[in-house]
């Protein structure tokens, strides 16, 4: 029995799953706005969350663990600067969820998982 097991396996090993997370969080905090499996999406959401609310700390222990997960400097820099001042006046809730369609060929269900406050994108 899973009783206060927290997280999805998402039929991968620990060490392979990790590293899935940590690339699509890097994906999404540098184009604000990725298309993945539902599943995936609430597993990534609590991640991405918890990033953000590190980025408004801001303290140089915050920064470093930052970079334990994240996987480029950019994209590290962007989170304490660009999206947490966007962020800086809600409380929680920074990603958004829109389940789209059934992807061809496996029927998974895709949906974004986006930025809440995230830039204005030119059509």
């Amino acid at each position: 029995m899973r009783h206060l097991k927290q997280g999805r396996k998402l039929n991968r090993r620990p060490d392979i799953r990790n590293a899935m997370l940590r690339n699509m969080l890097t994906s999404l905090f540098r184009y604000e706005r990725i298309e993945i499996t539902v599943p995936r999406a609430k597993e990534l959401r609590m991640m991405a969350d918890r990033m953000v609310t590190m980025g408004k700390d801001g303290s140089l222990h915050a920064r470093r663990r930052a970079m334990e997960i994240i996987t480029d400097k950019e994209v590290a820099h962007k989170i304490f600067s660009d999206i947490a001042e966007r962020n800086r006046t809600r409380n929680g809730g920074y990603t958004r969820i829109i389940k789209t369609r059934n992807r061809f060929g496996d029927c998974a269900p895709m949906a974004f998982l986006e930025l809440v406050e995230r830039e204005a994108v030119a059509v």
